[in-house]
């Protein structure tokens, strides 16, 4: 199983993006329908590229991303609905080298990446990390692994709200903020889901508390999108 401690109220940018590496597995196609011809009875008719997740993932992950909003700024050196490798992605867990190193081993696909601060001083942070699902559920054992950090007293304290729709999706508010010195308090919410291969986290990082309807509204939109 996939596991690491995320570290959500830390932002790098002190570095230029890094091209994502060619994807190295051939996008699944969707089952044709069987037809009398073939022998069988008519199946149903094909789902449009709407309704068809495996159609609507299989194509550029980075237009399924929440667009920023009006009034938002993309910080200097933040993605913009950019592509993001393991490497940069496994930046903000507590141990980067033994995340990059399990997201390598033949389970990762790709990520897309934006972020953005809102105009209160807010930081919104979205990741779609799709997963090779061919064989295992790596999607599935990469969500459970996070979601078993977020009660403990170190991260969110809490076991969470129920994503509507979903599964096992969550969103976390954080019991108590992240205090450093020298800063400001920073308080956290998170939102975790699966759709398919694809797991969606969102990180809301604020000087001031985060609402439990604001992470579970972006994660409900971003969700609708996939």
């Amino acid at each position: 199983m996939l596991t690491g401690a995320v570290i959500g109220y830390t932002v790098q940018y002190d570095r230029p993006p890094t091209p994502l590496p060619p994807l190295s597995q051939a996008v699944r196609s969707a089952p044709e329908p069987r037809s009398a011809a073939a022998g069988g009875k008519d199946g149903p008719e094909p789902l449009s590229a709407r309704e068809d997740r495996i159609v609507r993932t299989g194509g550029d992950l980075r237009k399924l991303l929440l667009k920023k909003p009006k009034g938002a700024q993309i910080p200097s050196g933040a993605p913009d609905g950019d592509w993001m490798p393991p490497s940069r992605y496994a930046e903000g867990y507590e141990h980067p080298a033994g995340m990059f190193e399990g997201l390598t081993q033949d389970t990762f696909r790709r990520a897309a990446a934006i972020d953005w601060e809102r105009s209160d001083g807010a930081f919104v942070s979205i990741r779609l990390i799709q997963f090779r699902d061919t064989q295992n559920a790596y999607s599935a054992d990469f969500l459970e692994g996070q979601q078993a950090y977020m009660s403990d007293d170190k991260f969110a304290g809490n076991d969470g709200d129920p994503i509507p729709g979903t599964g096992s999706g969550r969103v976390y508010v954080y019991d108590r903020p992240h205090a450093e010195a020298g800063y400001l308090p920073m308080y956290t919410a998170r939102a975790l889901a699966r759709r398919g291969d694809i797991v969606m986290e969102i990180f809301v990082n604020s000087p001031k508390a985060v609402s439990r309807g604001t992470i579970m509204s972006l994660a409900e939109r971003q969700l609708e999108r996939l």
